[in-house]
């Protein structure tokens, strides 16, 4: 445990090109400094708040899905939720049972299917906790079987059309109004943005109690949200789920490379890019997990995660065995890499699939999935190849200027 700080954040890193290491200010008002910087913040972790007219006025309780206020009285009282994603599809449904009322703001419909909730048996309880091979088995099968979902995202849009039947059946179950039913058919093609999986949203927004508002937000009062049709609707509570920051990751402004650039500066003109999603030219011995292009529309990112680890601890490796003091992507290395991802988005879902959606940034490129399966992926990250990277020798300098690598975080 000596190895953590708690209740500790970094504010900057800078690299220190004389010593060969990471300089980082900590908010205790502490440096450290280490030979390996690992940016482990994750792709879905600073919310993102919406701009809209009026909001730092309200004078209820407001907090966002990812901040839950969980002081905040909610029973009986009359609840907004704006956004209607992965995070509104599981909120919904509990507030719904202790609301007086709630509103959801939508503005795009998402794809959402059924969830598969199968209770285990005695029998098969049994033989998962005495047979080791067919658990393994199991979880075999379910990875095999998320991997079919590729070709439907990047390659046959069109091999998604059973899973758009249990969508569209998931929407004629749950809901009993043909109007409400109208307003949460999607018009885009499944797969665009994320599909959720939900077998209680849809009956939570068919409930009396709750009503769903498409006509978008004009103003947020101090007591209420006024839809752009004018009609002013009473609130208690505003609930925000509109996501995060993704492709525009908030902890690059404070990681800084050769020359002080600051790695958002980095990625300002042409958007978020990396070798093989984790290493950034510019920015020696900097590693990044869950880095660009590294998401995933169908399995789990635990895969990518230890897939992304295997490469970090084996360039790690390599530097002490090979007495390196830097290793850091060649720009034709990261160029190629980058450039191959983008023709292999052109033809994905992602980017045909008539929607707008947090995958793609600013300029129209989507940076955050990965484009092909996730066996792929971790076969290319199996091992550290040195020859992509520019490296320099471990400089011999004095103790007074370098901190022993066993005493500092790699």
């Amino acid at each position: 445990m000596d190895r953590f700080r708690f209740d500790t954040a970094a504010e900057d890193a800078r690299w220190d090109e004389d010593a060969q290491q990471w300089r980082v200010s900590l908010s205790d008002g502490t440096t450290i400094t280490a030979t390996t910087l690992i940016s482990a913040a994750g792709g879905l972790s600073e919310p993102r708040l919406p701009d809209i007219a009026g909001i730092e006025e309200f004078a209820g309780e407001i907090f966002h899905s990812a901040r839950w206020n969980h002081e905040a009285d909610l029973a009986g009282k009359r609840i907004a939720v704006i956004g209607t994603g992965a995070s509104a599809i599981q909120i919904v449904p509990e507030l719904q049972k202790i609301a007086g009322h709630l509103d959801v703001y939508q503005r795009t419909a998402p794809w959402i299917i059924p969830r598969n909730e199968h209770k285990y048996s005695e029998l098969e309880k049994f033989a998962f906790r005495n047979l080791p091979l067919v658990q393994k088995l199991s979880r075999t099968a379910i990875y095999w079987g998320r991997e079919t979902y590729v070709p439907a995202f990047t390659k046959i849009p069109k091999l998604a059309f059973p899973a758009k039947q249990l969508a569209l059946r998931n929407i004629r179950r749950g809901i009993k109004d043909p109007e409400l039913r109208a307003k949460v058919t999607p018009d885009y093609e499944i797969g665009c943005k994320r599909i959720l999986i939900s077998n209680r949203y849809y009956p939570a927004l068919d409930a009396d109690n709750v009503d769903l508002v498409t006509d978008g937000i004009a103003r947020v009062t101090p007591t209420s949200i006024v839809s752009n049709d004018g009609t002013e609707r009473p609130i208690d509570v505003l609930v925000v789920a509109t996501g995060f920051h993704t492709t525009e990751q908030p902890i690059a402004q404070h990681v800084h490379g050769r020359g002080g650039q600051s790695l958002a500066k980095a990625w300002a003109d042409h958007g978020q890019v990396a070798y093989k999603g984790t290493t950034v030219h510019g920015f020696p011995n900097l590693f990044q997990i869950v880095g660009p292009n590294t998401g995933l529309g169908h399995s789990s990112m635990v895969f990518i995660i230890e897939s992304q680890l295997a490469y970090v601890t084996d360039a790690i490796r390599t530097m002490r065995r090979d007495g390196l003091g830097t290793v850091e992507p060649k720009r034709d290395h990261q160029d190629a890499w980058n450039a191959d991802l983008q023709r292999r988005m052109q033809d994905t879902v992602w980017n045909t699939g008539g929607c707008a959606s947090w995958y793609l940034d600013e300029h129209g490129r989507n940076t955050t999935l990965w484009p092909r399966s996730t066996f792929v992926f971790r076969h290319l990250l199996s091992r550290f190849d040195e020859s992509a990277y520019d490296v320099t020798p471990l400089l011999d300098t004095p103790a007074s200027k370098r901190t022993d690598e066993k005493k500092v975080p790699a």
